[in-house]
């Protein structure tokens, strides 16, 4: 890894801590190196706050120095246009900065490449491209939410090494350890909202909300007509968060998220029913599956609620990670013909 992967990479790890709080933005970190240093970073924080440019510039100790010899490593190309906050371009170019260093492009096609363009214009040396695949993975619910107005779907399932996300009698606590459900609390404080089949609630009750919250306030969605009106979702202090809705539009709720709600990232958490809808509509863009070393047998419940499946209609998928999260396994992947 050469030095500009490195300060990119720190950028990407940067704007990670924005996951979650920034929709309809996506998340942005940014770096600044004189002289092979760190001087100042920054990431975007929350919407309508700075942007990781502007806050990278302000952690930026006040010296009598020119910062020619400086680069900005950002990991979304710098915005180029008014929004809430002035463009990021004007102020690169007001600091003197001589090199910014991009991982992509803005997706934006009304704004794709401008912002890079006047950089040069300016005389600023730029460089894109730097961590690119990196940098797509990072902004993934971002791109599909700008350019299709839907949003990005991770389809997580925990389930046994013989597929079974529950007993016969529907009970699932717990089939993975405590790593494995600290982790998916990370997964929901990453995404703007999150969806289960009502069968969920009538068996669990969950509040589905991030443990701790750390700022996050997703929106908890509901796939089904019958719940109690006394579920936590129903009733908690979030109750004004959430949303229920019929099991047969499902890609008008992904849609009515995206337009009403600037959901940019939705985590579905099962059932096994709404699981195989998903699926079967082609909705899901990323599969997030937690597999336990335990086996269950025949009569549990399976991770998808479909019978007569044919190999010639098999969906494909293509392992993206593996990785042991305590006693468990997670496996990534994503549909076949996904490029990230």
């Amino acid at each position: 890894m050469n030095a500009d992967e490195t300060y990119m990479m720190r950028a990407i790890g940067l704007a990670k801590l924005g996951e979650g709080m920034t929709r309809p933005n996506p998340p942005v970190g940014a770096v600044l190196v004189l002289n092979g240093e760190i001087i100042a970073e920054g990431w975007h924080e929350k919407a309508g706050g700075d942007h990781a440019e502007r806050a990278c510039l302000k952690n930026l100790k006040p010296k009598a120095q020119s910062l020619k010899p400086a680069s900005l490593y950002v990991t979304l190309e710098p915005c180029s246009s008014h929004g809430r906050t002035p463009p990021c371009t004007d102020l690169i170019i007001e600091k003197g900065i001589g090199r910014v260093v991009v991982s992509v492009k803005d997706l934006n096609p009304k704004h794709a490449g401008r912002g890079l363009e006047l950089l040069k214009a300016a005389g600023v040396e730029v460089v894109a491209g730097v961590c690119e695949k990196e940098g797509h993975e990072l902004i993934a619910p971002f791109e599909k939410f700008i350019t299709t107005g839907m949003p990005y779907v991770t389809l997580k399932l925990a389930s046994t090494l013989d597929g079974k996300i529950a007993d016969s009698a529907g009970n699932s606590k717990w089939i993975t350890g405590a790593a494995a459900r600290d982790q998916v609390q990370q997964m929901r404080r990453r995404v703007d909202a999150i969806m289960v089949g009502s069968a969920t609630i009538l068996a669990d009750d969950p509040s589905l909300l991030p443990r701790p919250a750390e700022g996050r306030r997703p929106w908890r969605v509901v796939i089904g007509k019958t719940i109690p009106s006394n579920a936590q979702v129903l009733t908690d202090a979030a109750a004004d968060r959430t949303l229920v809705r019929s099991r047969t539009e499902l890609k008008d709720v992904l849609k009515e998220l995206a337009e009403q709600h600037d959901v940019m990232h939705v985590l579905c958490e099962g059932g096994g029913l709404l699981a195989a809808g998903l699926v079967e509509e082609g909705l899901v863009d990323e599969f997030a599956f937690f597999i336990a070393p335990k086996l269950m047998g025949a009569d549990g419940i399976p991770n998808f609620g479909k019978t007569g499946g044919l190999m010639a209609n098999v969906t494909n998928l293509k392992f993206r990670s593996l990785e042991q999260v305590g006693e468990d396994v997670l496996l990534r992947a994503v549909v076949g013909q996904n490029n990230f």
